[in-house]
């Protein structure tokens, strides 16, 4: 499939009639379906009439993936406080353009994300919860992924005592954006508070996620290249302690605890033995950790500059094992938006972070997939499957609503045909009919994948379609992100996301290029 003269960035919510995207292969079973999708006139437009087309038009998507969309249980979208840095517009953007269709927002955003009121409001809104929760409404603007949030685990996120849960418990309730964890992402939570955080979790029922590293001082990986650059250090042993506390935490209470951005040998090794006892333990990583190790800061500087630090070799190969046997649950990008001003100060100074979304996909799969690491399924289940397990989120079964269509007749025949007919019209393939389906805002988070008498529920349609043989060079100019922090600008990568589809519906059309009423094909 050919990019159609597009912009490598592509469309967010474009026009397009009823399409057929006919020969995808569905990522975990091998077999090959059609998927009907309505026609849109973009976002905020009105679908065009299906009785006024001449059938759906058919894109030849042989060669090409269709997966749950992936879910990242680890962004940072800086709105509000520092809309400088990014917005829930341009994240969720840049999240759709990496083949996101879910995220959940972490709570260092500025005021906090602890439901606490703030005086005089906010935007016309009592609380930053408030305000992201009906995001959509105050921006008049509409989002191409869908979100939850993260309530901060301790009161402004300064660590010193635990959020009331009387201010953030409403938000459990959001239909569509609700609060499912509750984490100080940015700091691990302080020792002193973390029985009366894990005691409101658990009376919530919601996760308990950690930054499981703690320092006070150190600026990159201590090792040789910390000494050979005389920057001070970050042992090892600043994540493995915390990762050992709130598994000794996680065993005494019975709290599902999801531990962050794990990057060192010592922690999957505890991590390993907590999961062999039965303790309700998952993990995730990030693909800079699979591809990257510390001397990546002589390269790259600020760039390679983040919280967790890169580790030496050894731990990075550390990574790869524990993705490679199954102690990785997940991987998360932990998108961490910077100004080009605030990575311009030098490693001592610089904020820490990167951002990911938009190369995640592409990193990984040529490190883990390419590597002989894992299987192309096997990186779907951390990207798509797993995450949105975590989250409480529907995975929609692909090969399982295409057993529920039909199959007949050729495309030259269905463009022909009547649009609508219900006898599918088809070319051999099993059909995907997401035709019809609602707006993501009528979207309630976490319901099943499945209606009353069991068949597939399209409300979940959310997909991802994947070059997965497709070769290019990263090229952060072309980001909807408003942040360019990343060491990858120029990598040479495989793997990229062709289009996301939101409940039934193309919400960003990036390889898949320009399609008008006339198209055959791309």
């Amino acid at each position: 499939m050919s990019a159609g003269g597009r912009a490598a960035q592509g469309r967010i919510f474009p026009s397009y009639p009823d399409l057929r995207l006919a020969n995808l292969t569905v990522w975990d079973t091998g077999k090959t379906v059609d998927m009907l999708l309505s026609g849109s006139k973009g976002a905020g437009g009105d679908r065009v009439p299906a009785g006024e087309q001449n059938g759906p038009v058919a894109i030849d998507c042989t060669g090409l993936t269709v997966a749950p969309g992936f879910r990242d249980p680890h962004v940072h979208f800086r709105d509000p406080g520092q809309t400088d840095k990014e917005t829930m517009s341009s994240g969720s953007a840049a999240a759709a353009h990496g083949g996101y269709t879910g995220v959940l927002i972490m709570p260092n955003t500025v005021p906090a994300l602890d439901g606490a009121h703030i005086d005089g409001g906010f935007r016309g809104y009592s609380s930053v919860l408030d305000y992201l929760n009906d995001y959509e409404i105050a921006n008049s603007c509409i989002l191409p992924v869908k979100y939850a949030l993260c309530a901060a685990a301790s009161r402004g996120r300064e660590g010193t005592e635990a959020s009331d849960p009387e201010d953030w418990q409403h938000g459990l309730r959001f239909p569509a954006h609700p609060v499912i964890a509750v984490s100080d992402d940015g700091a691990s939570v302080p020792e002193r508070i973390l029985p009366q955080v894990l005691a409101a979790a658990a009376r919530s029922n919601i996760i308990f996620i950690d930054h499981c590293e703690h320092h006070d001082s150190g600026v990159i990986n201590d090792g040789s290249v910390s000494a050979r650059l005389g920057l001070p250090g970050v042992p090892a042993s600043t994540e493995s302690d915390i990762v050992a506390r709130d598994v000794a935490f996680a065993r005494r209470t019975g709290v599902h605890v999801h531990l962050q951005h794990v990057s060192t040998a010592a922690s999957f090794d505890i991590i390993r033995r907590a999961k062999a006892e039965g303790i309700r333990i998952t993990c995730e990583t990030a693909p800079h950790y699979c591809a990257l190790n510390d001397t990546a800061v002589e390269l790259y500087g600020t760039y390679a500059k983040m919280n967790p630090p890169l580790r030496s070799e050894a731990d990075r190969q550390a990574v790869l094992a524990a993705i490679a046997d199954g102690t990785v649950d997940m991987l998360a990008t932990d998108h961490a938006p910077h100004t080009e001003a605030e990575k311009g100060r030098g490693l001592m100074e610089a904020p820490n972070g990167i951002i990911g979304l938009e190369t995640a996909y592409a990193v990984a799969h040529t490190v883990l997939v390419d590597g002989d690491i894992i299987s192309e399924a096997r990186l779907i289940e951390l990207m798509a499957v797993n995450p949105a397990h975590l989250m409480g989120d529907a995975v929609f079964d692909i090969s399982a609503h295409a057993a529920a269509g039909c199959s007949v007749r050729s495309l030259e025949s269905e463009r022909e045909s009547d649009a609508g007919n219900p006898s599918c019209p088809g070319n051999g393939n099993p059909v995907v009919d997401l035709r019809g389906m609602r707006h993501h805002r009528d979207y309630v988070w976490g319901r099943g994948g499945s209606t009353s008498d069991g068949t597939p529920d399209a409300a979940a349609a959310d997909l991802v379609i994947l070059d997965t043989k497709r070769p290019w060079t990263i090229d952060s100019s072309a980001f909807l992100s408003r942040a360019r922090n990343t060491p990858f600008n120029g990598w040479n990568v495989t793997g990229r996301p062709a289009a996301t589809v939101l409940d039934g519906q193309l919400s960003l059309a990036g390889l898949i290029g320009d399609i008008g009423q006339d198209s055959e094909r791309l």
